[in-house]
């Protein structure tokens, strides 16, 4: 399972680094702020309710941290999620989370952009 999750992040991280790559090769992060991949466990349905208003509450709470959440990825029964996030620290991260009553399986630091190019 470690080397299926393994692998996941990997072909997640490809993704992101890919879309970053078909934009500005230039660097994404403004100093002191750092880029974030969060594991989510969820029950099943956990997810059905996610509306524009549940967001705009998640990124209002992440706003006091200084944490911005830029994309989510979810497997097909919506109850894992590999999120993106940008903030000043893994703490700042976990607080957030913590304040928009979310899991964190685990949070890994991702401040490498590799480009196809």
């Amino acid at each position: 399972m470690k080397a299926f999750t393994a692998t996941w992040a990997i072909v997640l991280l490809s993704v992101i680094f890919l879309a970053n790559a078909q934009s500005d090769p230039a660097p994404l992060l403004n100093a002191g702020t750092h880029r974030f991949l969060v594991e989510r466990t969820f029950p099943a349905g956990a997810l059905d309710g996610l509306d524009a208003a549940v967001k705009a509450k998640v990124n209002a709470n992440n706003a006091k941290y200084a944490v911005r959440w830029l994309i989510s990825y979810a497997n097909a029964g919506k109850t894992k999620t590999y999120c993106v996030y940008e903030g000043p620290s893994e703490a700042a991260v976990r607080e957030a989370a913590a304040a928009n009553a979310l899991p964190v399986d685990s949070i890994t630091e991702v401040p490498v952009t590799l480009l196809p190019n």
